[in-house]
């Protein structure tokens, strides 16, 4: 199977073109005319030494490409089985498979490479001898945070773009560590948010045209897929700002057949595509734990594992165990739910001090579908605390306390795109709300949080082209809230959906995504990756730590559970709409009787409406105490935390009077498991999922199986380097 491919800006050459513009006169007549100069000369003499000027450049290339690809199709007689080019080169290869006729590539290259050449202020650098990973590893730890890898020509070169102060700096950086590198002679820095001006015009030149799906498949810089039918403008806007994957598309070409590449319009491609087929014919490495998953999700947080450990409810997910994670290069999220401010604050303050101000950590943010305000009070520690990264929890829409906070994070980069500076991390159980993530803000609620004052007038237009989260973790069958997804269904469900709402916002920034739910071996986490995921996250086997702020009767009670010791139970939290926990069963009544509790609420409209043999046992074995003396003890704390309106409601509504009480049971049971008290060990809530049982099975008879000897961070490794065992021993032959 044959590819054709055309090289982008570096391949022009004084003398280049003359056969073609002698076969071709009446095409290279007609593109002189639209252009206003001479082709032939431009190409052959370039009298005023222009060819190596970005405007110039572009359309001498698209023109010598489009008529060596003329020439190339009568000789052969017929076409590729694929098409792809570099950067420019693309146009020739969508030209090429008929997305567009010769005179419109010509008016779309022209004025491609004059707003590139007008847009300067940036420079570039080729890197020889290493891998796209490994600059980007380079980059990171010299601080280079201008500066993205542009082009990955093949695994041996690679191409950063960026400010040009910092691509002078990283010359230096680099010639200090002995490395192969050479400046580039270009206009700017392409391929890189410093283009986004030159983007949003061209952007506007493209409306203009009616362009076609490519009839042969065209293999896109900034995907290495084929273009999609519809996308062709949209891909190309993008491509302006986006690096080029050319070592991605080699690959994907090899991989569907392609034995034979023909390169129309130059030669450097050549060389590239030789250097990417000789790394696919040797051995692949083993892989390893710090490899595995997405390097965009682990440079986004500073991490050296794409592992992340879920904020556990009521601080479970403790100080101790957040900064251990960290220390590690791992990401974990500090618990808080039905925590009050204070106590964030508390926690916050803690994490921070341990891991100092650019440590890797999150914060959880947990709805509170009663009361806004308390979602406003938590944001305000979070502001107030500098906190750049919360898990969003139990979230079925766009609060605008959620989105206070990521908009007022944003502000304009130097090429004008938006820079988060607050990310949310989205855990999600349905496709309807991972799509409101992977969207904007709501427009309604930055209209209200900019009419009153809350947002700045830049702050909300730049929400309007982010998506809400650009971190999305898919959470299947799990300890704690749960919908009982099967992680084989939901994650590549997820998937498709991300594909979908990336083509149709064109985001700068990759979405990545996430699987938790299940994860307690090796085997769980390898298989994640391979399903797609981006990175893991886990949460049952973290709370059998010794960083674990639960009580050691907890902790020796999950030690010894295997996988059909946990049951589901109505969510506290959300009793109301039916939402539903995953929790210990083994040992403990609370499984039976919250469910219990749900169905006499559902089944009768008040207390007093309940049997008298019925009242008097939930008195007896759930409460201890006479339901009248537990709703006293709710009114109470609801004036005591501001919520008289809610109370008030309450008196009339002996509906909502019932829930507000039978809620009080659930609290109590998760009070009672974390403080391990004796007396009532069997009304204990502990929120668990099967993945820690498969966990205990895994370390039996190793000295991980007390969880005395469990560390959060070394359970981390023992789960990635498993994984990575685990994948490289079903790739060996």
């Amino acid at each position: 199977m044959k590819a054709v491919i055309f090289p982008g800006q570096g391949a022009q050459v004084k003398g280049m073109g003359r056969e073609l513009f002698d076969a071709y006169p009446e095409q290279t007549e007609r593109a002189s005319d639209l252009l206003g100069y001479s082709i032939r000369e431009l190409c052959l003499e370039d009298p005023r030494r222009e060819l190596n000027r970005t405007e110039f450049t572009q359309p001498a290339l698209f023109v010598v490409g489009a008529l060596a690809h003329r020439r190339w199709r009568e000789e052969n007689g017929g076409e590729a089985a694929f098409y792809a080019g570099h950067s420019l080169g693309e146009y020739c290869a969508l030209h090429a498979a008929g997305a567009f006729g010769f005179e419109t590539g010509l008016r779309l290259v022209r004025r491609r490479g004059e707003l590139m050449a007008r847009a300067g202020g940036g420079g570039m650098i080729a890197v020889t001898g290493l891998g796209r990973d490994q600059v980007t590893q380079l980059l990171r730890e010299g601080g280079f945070t201008t500066l993205a890898v542009a082009n990955d020509n093949s695994p041996e070169q690679c191409v950063v773009s960026g400010d040009a102060e910092a691509i002078d700096e990283l010359g230096r950086y680099l010639q200090a560590r002995g490395l192969r590198w050479v400046r580039l002679r270009v206009s700017g820095g392409f391929h890189s948010a410093l283009m986004r001006p030159a983007q949003q015009e061209f952007r506007r030149c493209l409306d203009s045209f009616d362009l076609g799906t490519p009839r042969v498949p065209v293999i896109a810089n900034s995907t290495a897929r084929p273009y999609a039918a519809g996308a062709t403008a949209g891909m190309l806007a993008d491509q302006i700002v986006q690096s080029v994957r050319w070592t991605e598309t080699v690959r994907y070409l090899l991989d569907v057949g392609v034995t034979e590449f023909v390169e129309l319009g130059g030669t450097v491609l050549t060389k590239l595509v030789e250097q990417t087929r000789a790394a696919s014919r040797a051995p692949s490495p083993a892989p390893r734990a710090q490899h595995l998953g997405s390097a965009v999700f682990r440079e986004r947080h500073g991490l050296r594992y794409a592992y992340v450990a879920g904020g556990m409810y009521r601080g479970i997910a403790s100080p101790e165990l957040v900064a251990r994670l960290g220390r590690a290069g791992m990401l974990g999220f500090l618990g808080t739910g039905g925590l009050d401010p204070v106590e964030i604050e508390r926690g916050i303050k803690e994490v921070q001090a341990a891991l100092g101000p650019d440590g890797p950590y999150g914060v959880n943010f947990i709805a509170d579908h009663d009361d806004p305000a308390a979602e406003e009070a938590v944001v305000d520690v979070l502001l107030r605390h500098g906190v750049r990264l919360v898990e969003a929890s139990a979230f079925i829409r766009m609060t605008p306390a959620l989105v206070r906070y990521r908009a007022t994070g944003l502000r304009r980069g130097p090429g004008g795109e938006p820079v988060c500076g607050h990310r949310i991390m989205a855990k999600v159980s349905r496709p309807e709300v991972a799509a409101a993530f992977m969207a904007p803000p709501p427009d309604a609620v930055l209209d209200r949080l900019r009419a009153d004052g809350t947002l700045t007038a830049e702050q909300a237009e730049l929400a309007r082209r982010v998506p809400m989260s650009h971190d999305i973790t898919v959470e299947a069958d799990s300890g704690g809230h749960t919908d009982g997804g099967i992680p084989t269904v939901l994650l590549p469900a997820m998937l498709e959906l991300r594909r979908r709402v990336t083509a149709e916002h064109r985001y700068a920034e990759p979405i990545c995504m996430g699987l938790a739910g299940g994860i307690g071996t090796p085997a769980a986490v390898a298989a994640a990756f391979v399903l797609g995921a981006d990175y893991v996250l886990t949460g049952s086997v973290n709370q059998c730590t010794v960083e674990a702020a639960t009580s050691d009767t907890v902790k020796d009670m999950l030690a010894g559970i295997d996988v059909q010791d946990t049951d589901y139970a109505p969510a506290g939290d959300m009793f109301e709409l039916g939402s539903k926990v995953q929790v210990l069963r083994k040992g403990v009544f609370f499984p039976s009787r919250g469910n219990k509790l749900h169905a006499l609420y559902t089944h009768y409209d008040s207390l007093d409406d309940l049997p008298a043999k019925t009242r008097a046992q939930l008195e007896r074995t759930y409460f201890r105490k006479p339901l009248d003396e537990v709703w006293a003890e709710v009114a109470r704390h609801l004036r005591a935390t501001g919520r008289a309106e809610l109370l008030a409601q309450a008196e009339r509504q002996p509906k909502q009077k019932m829930a507000l009480v039978f809620r009080r049971y659930f609290g109590y049971s998760a009070r009672i498991a974390l403080e391990g008290s004796p007396g009532d060990k069997v009304n204990y809530q502990v929120h668990t999922g099967p993945a820690l049982g498969s966990f205990n099975q895994w370390v039996r008879g190793t000295p991980h199986e007390p969880w005395r000897r469990r560390h959060v961070d070394e359970i981390g490794l023992l789960l990635l380097d498993g994984a990575a065992e685990h994948l490289a021993a079903f790739s060996r032959p």
